[in-house]
């Protein structure tokens, strides 16, 4: 099966050729991997595989859920997942960080069951379902939840969307 990306935020009209119908933003899914919940801070990567890169969301990510598909096998295991801005990235720049916001996306949450956190629910933190950053791209982060929790591996999925700037108007 042939990949493909693109730089684009994906919106669909469902068909409607009379462009009334207002444009959705399609969900997207991001896998990731936390070495280790009881660290008291790192970056999230996208896999176990060595070297595996950071996860990065784009500006305007919308997460909604994180998935927790592979639980961690320690006692208690708790951890916080949460972003940091990234500032001037790009070819030529010195890419900075911002100020982390470490328990935006699960807050304290209980990481050795299998389960969906998300808006409203137990663990969930106070960005899901907002905008993380409208103008930076975002490397996820994790720390642990409560202190003294022995963590572990866990692996999972974040379901999020980019926020549309253009509220679902179509452009043609």
């Amino acid at each position: 099966m042939a990949l493909a990306t693109t730089s684009s935020i994906w919106r669909s009209t469902g068909g409607d050729s009379t462009r009334t119908a207002v444009a959705g933003s399609m969900d997207m899914v991001a896998p990731f991997y936390i070495a280790n919940t009881s660290s008291t801070t790192a970056n999230v990567v996208v896999s176990s595989a060595s070297g595996a890169p950071a996860l990065i969301l784009p500006a305007g990510a919308v997460v909604l859920t994180v998935n927790i598909t592979n639980p961690s096998t320690g006692a208690n295991s708790t951890c916080n997942v949460g972003f940091t801005p990234l500032i001037n990235v790009g070819p030529g720049q010195t890419t900075t960080l911002g100020t982390n916001v470490p328990n935006a996306f699960v807050n304290n949450a209980n990481v050795t069951t299998r389960q969906a956190i998300q808006i409203g629910g137990t663990g969930g933190g106070s960005s899901l379902g907002n905008a993380a950053n409208t103008t930076n791209l975002i490397v996820v982060t994790s720390a642990i939840g409560t202190a003294g929790a022995v963590g572990g591996p866990v692996t999972g999925s974040i379901r999020y969307y980019v926020a549309d700037s253009t509220y679902g108007e179509e452009i043609v």
